[in-house]
């Protein structure tokens, strides 16, 4: 009943998605997370809407929008209809994060990797051993491992020890992680314990101080004050699509370059957030 295809997004730059206010006090630009991992997430809705308007600029662009991805909120009830095209949230496969030495290590955890093998198990495949194999027919690497490309220092008993800002993280064992890459192209990285994946999270994010100030004076304006928080750049994140079968004999073009495009999501675009390479697979 339905065709399934896949998005991978990378972040050029910091990627905001979420509340514009958070807090009581309403200066805190929280972002969207995953409720289990407390890992940053792109709600589908922000991914569909971002694509709405892209299709939009093309000839009949308003037409097609609502035909693939269904009418706006408030259309007349004799209009609606069920969008063609189905997104999900974008959830995160690796995340970089600051370590001295490295100077930059990817990390992900099982749950993340399990979703991503998920989504792309049946499409990807991957050389293992010098074998030719699917994804979903490989097996997750163990946590507290690391890629062979990783720089760490060899610690007591043998195992290698590398540090963030934070503290130190001890690696049982390395292997080659380049299947776990969208690109297969292995860069220094670490898979982690899921319970430890939030803590690093919150380590390698984005933050940012704003103000507002008064129209005449070098001072804050009344409330004024913003504190940002987003999604570091060189962050990998993937989505699943699904496209229902369609009889109209119309194809699904996303992108007008092809599968893969510059593209910005979120809000917070003015001051340089947002930016971000989109690919899809298996349209």
């Amino acid at each position: 009943m339905y065709k399934k295809a896949y998005g991978i997004i990378e972040t050029l730059a910091p990627l905001h998605v979420g509340a514009t206010a958070g807090e009581e006090s309403g200066n805190l630009n929280l972002i969207f997370r995953d409720q289990f991992t407390q890992t940053g997430i792109i709600p589908g809705s922000s991914i569909r809407g971002r694509l709405r308007s892209e299709m939009r600029l093309i000839e009949n662009g308003e037409a097609d929008a609502n035909y693939w991805y269904g009418n706006e909120a408030g259309a007349a009830e004799v209009n609606n209809n069920e969008s063609i095209v189905k997104f999900e949230y974008a959830s995160i496969i690796w995340i970089p994060v600051f370590c001295p030495g490295q100077p930059i290590v990817w990390v992900s955890c099982p749950r993340l990797l399990q979703r991503y093998q998920r989504i792309a198990g049946d499409s990807v495949q991957v050389q293992v051993d010098g074998k030719t194999k699917l994804l979903k027919e490989i097996q997750i690497p163990d946590k507290y491992t690391g890629s062979t490309n990783l720089v760490a220092k060899q610690a007591t008993g043998g195992k290698k020890t590398i540090f963030f800002n934070l503290g130190f993280l001890e690696i049982n064992k390395t292997k080659d992680l380049s299947p776990w890459f969208p690109d297969q192209k292995q860069q220094p990285s670490v898979i982690v314990d899921d319970s430890d994946i939030g803590m690093i999270h919150d380590m390698a994010l984005y933050r940012q101080s704003r103000v507002r100030l008064k129209p005449d004076q070098k001072v804050v304006d009344g409330g004024g004050f913003f504190n940002t928080e987003a999604l570091p750049e060189g962050t990998i994140l993937v989505f699943p699509v699904a496209i229902r079968d369609d009889k109209s004999g119309k194809k699904w073009q996303p992108l007008k370059s092809g599968e893969t495009a510059d593209i910005y999501l979120g809000g917070l675009e003015s001051i340089g957030l947002g930016h971000c390479e989109l690919t899809f697979k298996g349209v």
